[in-house]
């Protein structure tokens, strides 16, 4: 299952050349931290399945002596190694360019990831490979652009949520928000096996 993780690297490694210049651009244009973070954890395992798209690797994937599950397995915990990476190279690139971070933005970035991942990586296994990538990507930029506003919204016209937000201790809220993206990202790899195991190629 390594195999495939590392296959992931050596099929796109012309991309990865362009990984860190594609970061830079979105640290000179001053882009909040936890941005930068949440698109440099993006820019990996999306671009796996921008590629296996066009290529039809299922039909190649399947054809080598690993089980459909493994192959669903190596997607996830590919997805889980990538962001770690990509993390570390965002965060030393904000470093060198002497960009403030916090570690909060480096969970919160990493947490969008993985909930942005459990909500969309299914998607790739139910529909016929074509536009899913583009489609999913621009579903990321416009969730981007409107979350703080609806987020301002909720919160300024539903005061009952904003107490109850208010009234909770900061420990409880990350412990129940990282057990509850875990548990979502386990749910959807769950999902992503099962319409694998199911489908023809």
């Amino acid at each position: 299952m390594f195999n495939l993780i590392r296959r992931d690297v050596i099929l796109q490694k012309r991309q990865l050349l362009i990984f860190l210049p594609f970061i830079l651009v979105f640290i000179f244009l001053n882009v909040p931290p936890v941005l930068v973070i949440l698109v440099a954890c993006i820019f990996i395992p999306y671009n796996t399945y921008a590629y296996d798209e066009k290529a039809e690797t299922n039909i190649l994937l399947n054809s080598l002596p690993y089980t459909r599950k493994e192959i669903i397995a190596s997607r996830y915990l590919g997805a889980v190694a990538y962001m770690f990476l990509s993390i570390g190279l965002a965060s030393f690139s904000l470093y060198m360019f002497n960009k403030t971070f916090t570690i909060m933005d480096i969970v919160i970035g990493g947490g969008l990831f993985l909930l942005f991942g459990a909500l969309t990586f299914p998607i790739f296994y139910i529909f016929k490979p074509g536009y899913i990538t583009t489609f999913v990507l621009i579903s990321f930029i416009l969730l981007t652009w409107i979350s703080q506003p609806v987020t301002s919204f909720i919160l300024g016209h539903l005061p009952v949520i904003t107490e109850f937000v208010d009234n909770l201790s900061m420990t409880f809220i990350y412990i129940a928000t990282t057990i509850a993206i875990l548990s979502l990202y386990g749910i959807s790899w769950g999902v992503s096996t099962l319409i694998y195991l199911r489908k023809e190629f």
